[in-house]
C-alpha cells in the first residue's frame, strides 16, 4: 500500500466508543439517493495495484437495495453536527492531522512537528483539523460546500449515529460507483478526459511540484462540482478519500487494524497513485486524518439505517 496515498498515526487496533449523540431523524435525508441493488462485477484484474491493494479478482458480488448519499458530507452539514452534540474529533483531541505540506502558508509551517521521510510532502501540522484544513490561519468559512475533511473513521462514525445513517460498505461503494457500467475504470467509462473534459478533482501537472489546476481546482472542489455519475453521485472519485464501514483485507482475511477508504482524492496523480479508479482502495487506522480524508453516508433501503 503506497503511503502517499493515506498517512496513519501509527495507532493499530483502536477500538471505537460508541457515543451517546443521539439520531436527529429517521427520515430518509434529502442527500441521499435510492439505489435497487443487485448483482455487478467488483474489483479488477486490469490494474497493476490489484495485487497489492486486493482489488481483485473480479468477482460476482451483490448487494440489497440501500440509500447513498449522492455527495460528500459538507463543511456545513458537519457543522451542524458539532453544533448540536458538541462533538470534538480526534485530530482536535490529537492536537494535529496530516496536511500537504506545499499548501501551507507560513505561519501553517511553523506548526510543523514533522514531515514524512518516504513523502516528505505529507506534514504532522498542530491546530490542522475540519476548521483549519491547511493548519493555522486556514479557514473553512469561504468553503462550507466543500466536503469537510481532516475526519477519522471514528468521527464519520459519531456523525452517521447523530444522523441515523451509516457508512457504506465497500461493495456498496463500489457498487454506487460504476454508476450502472460495467467493468469500466472510471464512474464515466474508460477514458479520464473524454472529448477534453474533467470529470473529477484530481493533481494535473507534476506531483508533487506543481499543480496546474486545469480542472479549476487545487484542493477541495464543492461537493456537486462536476457531472454526476449514472447513478446521480457527484464526485465518487476523486475530491475526497471516502471511509467505509469494512475492515481493510488486501490479501486474505480482513485485518482488524485499518478500515478501508475509497476514491482517491485531490492529491491522486497517475504518476504515483491512480487510485481514483472505480476499484481502487486503500486504508487507514480509525483515528487517523488527513486534509483529504471524508465521507459520505449510506442507510438501508429497509429497517432503518443502521446495520
Amino acid at each position: 500500500m503506497s503511503k502517499c496515498c493515506t498517512m496513519s498515526r501509527g495507532v493499530k487496533g483502536v477500538n471505537w466508543n460508541q457515543g451517546q449523540w443521539t439520531s436527529q431523524s429517521k427520515e430518509i435525508p434529502d442527500s441521499m439517493i435510492l439505489l435497487t441493488g443487485g448483482e455487478f462485477l467488483m474489483g479488477t484484474e486490469d490494474d497493476e495495484r490489484h495485487v497489492l491493494d486486493g482489488e481483485g479478482p473480479v468477482r460476482l458480488t451483490s448487494v440489497d437495495p440501500f440509500y447513498l448519499d449522492s455527495y460528500a458530507v459538507s463543511n456545513a452539514r458537519f457543522s451542524d453536527f458539532i453544533r448540536e452534540s458538541g462533538y470534538v474529533t480526534d485530530a482536535e483531541m490529537y492536537g494535529w492531522s496530516f496536511a500537504f505540506l506545499p499548501f501551507l502558508s507560513q505561519e501553517a509551517e511553523e506548526a510543523v512537528k514533522g514531515v514524512v521521510t518516504e513523502t516528505p510532502w505529507w506534514a504532522a501540522v498542530e491546530g490542522s483539523n475540519w476548521l483549519h484544513p491547511e493548519g493555522p490561519g486556514s479557514s473553512i468559512q469561504c468553503r462550507m460546500d466543500h466536503p469537510v475533511v481532516h475526519l477519522s473513521w471514528r468521527d464519520a462514525m459519531s456523525f452517521c449515529q447523530w444522523s441515523g445513517t451509516r457508512l457504506p460498505t465497500e461493495a456498496e461503494w463500489e457498487f454506487a460507483a460504476r454508476g450502472g457500467l460495467i467493468q469500466k475504470k472510471y464512474p464515466w467509462g474508460n477514458e479520464l478526459q473524454p472529448n477534453g473534459e474533467h470529470q473529477c478533482n484530481i493533481w494535473q501537472g507534476t506531483f508533487p511540484h506543481e499543480n496546474t489546476g486545469e480542472d479549476g481546482y487545487k484542493s477541495t472542489a464543492p461537493v456537486h462540482t462536476f457531472k454526476p455519475n449514472g447513478y446521480g453521485l457527484y464526485h465518487i472519485v476523486g475530491n475526497t478519500w471516502e471511509w467505509c464501514s469494512d475492515w481493510y483485507d488486501p490479501q486474505g482475511p480482513p485485518q482488524r487494524e485499518r478500515k478501508s477508504l475509497r476514491g482517491g482524492s485531490f492529491l491522486c496523480h497517475e504518476s504515483y497513485c491512480n487510485r481514483y479508479r472505480v476499484s481502487a482502495r486503500t486504508s487507514n487506522t480509525i483515528d487517523s486524518s488527513a486534509c483529504h480524508m471524508g465521507f459520505r453516508c449510506a442507510m438501508n433501503a429497509y429497517g432503518g439505517g443502521r446495520i
